[in-house]
């Protein structure tokens, strides 16, 4: 079986077109969810992480400029591969500065469309890839043991840590300072297409706190961003 390439959703409501375009690119290895308007695009954003979107302009109800409008407006950084018949200068334009990260016309070739996938994928793969801190990490009198899934806290408990827990600390200790997204941590802790709650979630952070922090009620290192995500301070 061929390893995941990256998750796309193909919206595209030109039915034939949709399902040869389906086709080639899980030939090439992609796993691919499908939406056939733009309510349905905007449904699947909200609730799956995507290594791409591929998305077509002209689309019943709402068209694809205005899901690519709106899938920026809510901050989600996800690349935007956007096909369209429309083919003028002005168009292409308008495209990349509601969101669009690529523009290609129709009809276009299918190895020039499979090569701008591919590369935008990688692309958007290596931006998010911070640098590892390896094996264990200490902070604040607190020392993780990531491959072992054990901490010693301040108060030298150990703590055995679940396989998910040792993944949702790396990940954000890796991208410390910064916002890490709900759609983030789906992909890399609980993997594609399953959707734990943001109470799941928010029950692991409470957890950290319990573990890690000096007093629990008032977080150093373990904070919730009401509607974006969680973060970790040193």
């Amino acid at each position: 079986m061929k390893e995941n390439k990256g998750n796309i959703l193909l919206v595209e409501d030109e039915e034939n077109l949709h399902e040869a375009l389906k086709l080639n690119l899980e030939i090439e290895g992609y796993e691919v969810s499908s939406a056939f308007d733009g309510n349905e695009a905007l449904k699947a954003v909200a609730n799956e992480y995507f290594d791409l979107i591929v998305l077509d302009v002209m689309l019943p109800g709402i068209d694809g400029i205005q899901v690519a409008e709106s899938i920026r407006i809510g901050n989600l950084e996800t690349p935007i591969l956007m096909l369209s018949a429309k083919n003028a200068s002005a168009d292409r334009i308008l495209g990349l500065k509601k969101g669009a990260d690529d523009y290609l016309t129709k009809p276009f070739n299918l190895e020039e469309l499979l090569l701008r996938v591919e590369k935008l994928i990688v692309k958007n793969k290596k931006i998010q890839v911070k640098e590892s801190i390896g094996d264990s990490y200490s902070f604040g009198g607190n020392t993780i043991l990531f491959n072992a899934q054990e901490a010693v806290n301040h108060a030298g408990e150990k703590i055995e840590l679940s396989k998910k827990e040792a993944m949702l600390l790396k990940l954000l200790i890796e991208n410390k300072g910064d916002v890490t997204t709900r759609e983030k941590i789906l992909q890399v802790v609980w993997g594609y297409n399953v959707y734990p709650t943001t109470r799941t979630i928010d029950n692991f952070i409470l957890n950290f706190r319990k573990y890690f922090e000096q007093d629990s009620r008032h977080p150093l290192h373990f904070h919730s961003v009401r509607g974006v995500g969680y973060k970790y301070i040193d």
